[in-house]
């Protein structure tokens, strides 16, 4: 169900729209430059390539196996050479450019500070050079002519140990930075119901936090992540299109699970080109966000991890533009869809709603809607 009041928009107008992105990796988002340069500053010698066009290649083409475990394994090299201090205020300043230099106006990144240890940083400085990091990159943003807000989702790893302290390092934070909380790593073998005391806290404390659920596994993590741990968000959910069914004459019917899901509006962090690479969708115009776009259920569009992938919030949008047809209205829904599902307090995600999305929005669209009226006036001079 897209809108026909304009037409398909342009790359340029892709990038230049505000956009909000929900689901982004730290370590999946890095400049093959700074990964050199970091890896020659701390003496990691284990980079399969030393030039930068070339290791933003293999990154790519290592991802895009078709197995999430195979994914996974090209975050060795990123967590490595992100283990001082000094890396991590990089990484995270560039992130915040690198989005906010893409048009997106509001994100939230999600890392774990339990990867970032191994140099003798403590979880504690791990999260403050981080945010540190996110406060210089809105600052050189904002310099550069655009404007980013941008608030951290402290990930734990779902096959360790450490949830209940990275959900209390969350929560005394949560002031400071810290958006929320998440799980990320393998679903199959370790569901989100090893971490219940974790996601028990969360709630009695009143905090957020989203789960990775429903990409290499099905229905059963969703379930248990909604219903078992009371996510407030998932993170890719795209295995809920197993609990509908399409019948031959095009009629749609939704199991118990994807009613609740869409009853409920619970966010689903959409993450399309990642979706592609780990096999949890053949083809941008096979994936399931088209159908779940349709059905209205609280679908966003993410990039997950953009160096893996090779991807922008821009390019997410435009390979979904080629292939459903959408308009500067549908990226205006998806957009404010995230912005309604963002960690931060409702008067806030109200204001970037009003003030900053729908604005820009509708500069964009008036540009068409001027082109047109020139382009009709000039038809009738000439015909006059």
């Amino acid at each position: 169900m897209t809108s026909q009041t304009t037409p398909a928009p342009a790359p340029e107008q892709i990038r230049r729209a505000p956009k909000v992105l929900l689901h982004d990796h730290l370590d999946g988002g890095l400049r093959p430059g700074t990964i050199i340069e970091l890896a020659r500053e701390v003496g990691y010698e284990a980079l399969p390539e030393t030039e930068a066009d070339k290791l933003g290649v293999w990154f790519r083409e290592a991802a895009d196996s078709g197995s999430l475990p195979r994914y996974l394994e090209t975050f060795a090299h990123t967590c490595a050479v992100m283990q001082t201090k000094e890396a991590l205020h990089r990484v995270a300043a560039e992130c915040a450019e690198d989005l906010a230099e893409d048009g997106v106006v509001y994100a939230e990144i999600r890392y774990a500070p339990e990867q970032h240890l191994e140099r003798g940083l403590s979880l504690e400085e791990v999260v403050e050079a981080v945010n540190s990091g996110f406060r210089e990159g809105e600052r050189r943003a904002k310099a550069n002519g655009h404007r980013i807000r941008v608030g951290a989702l402290l990930t734990a790893m779902r096959h360790a140990a450490r949830a209940l302290e990275i959900a209390e390092l969350a929560n005394r934070y949560r002031d400071l930075g810290v958006v929320g909380f998440d799980i990320a790593g393998a679903e199959a073998g370790f569901p989100p119901t090893r971490h219940l005391d974790a996601f028990e806290y969360l709630k009695r404390e009143n905090n957020h936090f989203t789960i990775h659920a429903g990409e290499a596994f099905g229905l059963p993590s969703i379930w248990q992540a909604l219903q078992w741990c009371g996510a407030d968000r998932l993170g890719h959910g795209v295995r809920i299109i197993d609990d509908i069914q399409i019948a031959d004459d095009g009629s749609v019917k939704l199991g118990r699970l994807a009613s609740y899901v869409r009853d409920k509006r619970i966010p689903l962090e959409m993450c399309p080109t990642s979706n592609l690479q780990t096999g949890a969708a053949t083809s941008y115009g096979e994936h399931p966000i088209g159908l779940l776009r349709r059905l209205h259920f609280r679908t966003t569009v993410n990039t997950d991890n953009r160096l893996m992938s090779g991807t922008s919030m821009s390019r997410e949008f435009e390979h979904l533009v080629d292939a459903f047809g959408y308009t500067l209205d549908d990226m205006q829904w998806f957009t404010v869809n995230a912005m309604k599902s963002a960690f931060i307090p409702f008067d806030e995600r109200l204001a970037m709603i009003n003030d900053v999305i729908k604005p820009g929005y509708a500069e964009l669209k008036s540009e068409w809607l001027f082109q047109q009226t020139a382009s009709t006036s000039g038809s009738v001079a000439s015909a006059g």
